[in-house]
Parts: structure tokens; C-alpha cells; sequence
């Protein structure tokens, strides 16, 4: 069965995956509906937008005029009753917080008409759960996108135990024929299968970093170099945000029972001292404004 393509969407959530997610529709030639709580923080996520934009025009990725476009298709709102009405699918991006996403989704389902489909970026909560916060579970789904979501082509699309198999159809028409992306689907799971195998990973650089076995640059640089990955577990966090990976932990932790699970204790050292990662210009390395490592 073919969908009607969606082309409008809205963005819940001005962080950095909501940053990616948004510039990544603008690219593919969708119009986005940016909403955050207030306008100072609208401002910083466009700013950051223009700031990957730029990079992007440095290395010859796209042009001047290219940037002008994508930035034209991204409207930014505070207003969630005005702004999101016309919007196909709206995806939420807010902080990993259970009781902020179940009040949001709440106010999702009252605001919107019920062919909207509503998405989750969420990468261990439930989606059954958010979905007993609406009248319309049927139409609740996760969209897990990997950060950087514009250079990333895979997909989670979660199924919550009520999600319809017409809003997994459409949503996954979206994923495959709109943006062009992978679409892995996934049943309802802590941590589906990203989450929950890079935070082992991740987990586990950390035993190996704090047992001396070798320094933070050289554990990057084998997993980097030896398995062909974007960045090292350990920059890799950084870029999570070494908040949300703790987050993520405690919860894969709690659901599970399960000791590999268990978050290294130099995480939540680090987590408490507020180096968070780029977001703060530290972690297990430094970084600019721009997120770009320091030597």
C-alpha cells in the first residue's frame, strides 16, 4: 500500500539530536517545525544548526545557497497548539526523562488531529508507557535516529504494544522513501539494539581506561582504526553527552538487572564534576565551540 508523503514535521526539542533531526528533514526538502519552551533556546539550536551548515560548506558538502534553503524550511515555534496543526509527524526530542515525556505526549495528543502520527526519539523508555499517557495509543511509535542523524542512515522504528500497523506502515515509508534511511524495526525493548549494545561498549572502554590498559586516545584509536568506526567508544560518549549516557545506563541497568549494565563508577565521577562532553567543551577529551576535538 502506497502513503501520501508526509512534508511537513514537527521537531519537539532543540538539543543536539534535535538539531541533527531537524536539519537532516530541512536537507531532504521537507518543511520543519523547530518548537522549544523558549526563544532564547530556539535561537541557540539554529545557531548550532548554521554552525554545522558552515562546516559542511568548508569541506564542500554543500553551497552557500543550499544552506539559505535549508534554513528557509526550518520554522521555529514556542506554540504547540498553533504551530504543529499542520504537521503529518511530529517527533519528540526531549531530555531522557520519563515524566516530562509522558506530560508532553499528553499535551501531543490533545493538540493534534488524530492522523498525526507521533514519534519518540527516546532510546530506552517505553514507548507503551508514553503511549498510555494518549487516547490514541495506535498512533504513538518510536523514530530512533543515531546521532549524527544527517550523516547517520539507520532507523529504529519501534513498536509499542499498541502501535497500529498502519502508523508502522506510514512511518516507515517515511524513513525508507522520504529521508532515504535504513528502517530497522524493532518490538519494545530497553535500549533496542543500538542503545543497547554501544553502551556496553562504551561501558567496558571505561573498565579498560581506569584499569590502565591503555590511554583514552589509544583505546579510541584501536576501535576507530581497527573496526572502522566514526569515533572511538570513548569520543563517541562525549558526543551522547556523558549525562545521557549515564542516563541510559541506570536505565538499561534497572530493567535488566544485569552487572554489564551497571555504569562504571568513573562515569558518574565525571557526570557529577560537569564534564559532560562536547556539550560542555569536556569529557574524555576536549572540544571547541564547534564540537570539533582539541589536540
Amino acid at each position: 500500500m502506497s502513503y501520501e508523503p508526509f512534508t511537513r514535521i514537527g521537531v519537539v526539542g532543540g538539543g543536539t539530536m534535535g538539531q541533527g533531526i531537524a536539519e537532516m528533514l530541512a536537507a531532504a526538502g521537507l518543511e520543519v517545525v523547530l518548537l522549544e519552551k523558549t526563544e532564547a533556546k530556539l535561537e541557540d539550536a539554529i545557531r548550532r544548526i548554521e554552525l554545522s551548515l558552515d562546516k559542511q560548506i568548508e569541506k564542500w558538502g554543500i553551497t552557500w545557497a543550499e544552506k539559505k534553503l535549508i534554513l528557509a524550511r526550518i520554522e521555529k515555534g514556542v506554540s504547540m497548539q498553533s504551530e504543529l496543526e499542520d504537521c503529518q509527524l511530529i517527533i519528540e526530542t526531549i531530555d531522557e526523562d520519563l515524566e516530562a515525556k509522558l506530560e508532553l505526549f499528553r499535551e501531543l495528543d490533545a493538540a493534534c488531529p488524530e492522523s498525526v502520527i507521533l514519534a519518540s526519539n527516546t532510546s530506552t523508555l517505553s514507548l507503551t508507557e508514553l503511549a498510555g499517557a494518549t487516547r490514541s495509543p495506535h498512533r504513538i511509535i518510536g523514530l530512533h535516529f543515531v546521532h549524527p542523524a544527517a550523516r547517520i542512515d539507520i532507523v529504529e522504528i519501534v513498536r509499542g504494544l499498541k502501535t497500529s500497523d498502519a502508523t508502522y506502515e506510514r512511518t516507515r515509508s517515511f524513513v525508507e522513501e522520504t529521508i532515504r534511511k535504513k528502517g530497522v524495526m524493532v518490538y519494545e525493548s530497553p535500549g533496542f539494539v543500538t542503545t543497547r549494545l554501544i553502551c556496553v561498549l562504551i561501558n567496558e572502554a571505561m573498565h579498560t581506561l581506569s584499569e590502565h590498559v591503555a590511554t583514552a586516545e589509544d583505546i579510541d584509536a584501536a576501535m576507530r582504526i581497527g573496526y572502522h568506526f566514526q569515533y572511538g567508544p570513548l569520543e563517541l560518549a562525549d558526543r551522547f553527552g556523558l549525562d545521557a549516557v549515564l542516563a541510559s545506563m541506570e536505565r538499561l541497568f534497572r530493567e535488566f538487572g544485569d552487572l554489564k549494565y551497571r555504569p562504571h563508577h568513573l562515569l558518574r565521577q565525571m557526570v557529577r564534576a560537569g564534564h559532560m562532553g562536547v556539550k560542555t567543551g569536556v569529557g574524555f577529551f576536549r572540544y571547541d565551540e564547534e564540537g570539533d576535538r582539541l589536540p
